[in-house]
């Protein structure tokens, strides 16, 4: 058993060193309602925006989640106004 715990110590040795994060954090993911309010957008456009393919999603079964840190450097893009909301260009 104590091969499993000096194997355990030197994990998490390298893990501290190296600087690596072990668990996310709790805002690194966000909810479609939460991802709502960040963009101050309503849910309906949001859902628009991720039917087209147009934000950085991933549906994990029946739910869209979205990566707070992705989402931040697609708002660092240039989009136009209306076309990503399926308005008139």
């Amino acid at each position: 058993m104590s091969d499993n715990n000096d194997l355990l110590r030197v994990y998490a040795r390298h893990f501290v060193k190296a600087n690596i994060r072990t668990h996310a954090e709790p805002d690194d993911v966000l909810t479609i309602d939460e991802l709502a309010v960040y963009l101050k957008i309503p849910k309906s456009s949001l859902y628009k925006l991720v039917r087209a393919g147009k934000i950085p999603s991933q549906k994990i079964g029946r739910h869209w989640r979205f990566g707070k840190r992705a989402i931040d450097r697609w708002l660092q893009q240039p989009h136009s106004d209306q076309s990503d909301l399926g308005g008139a260009s």
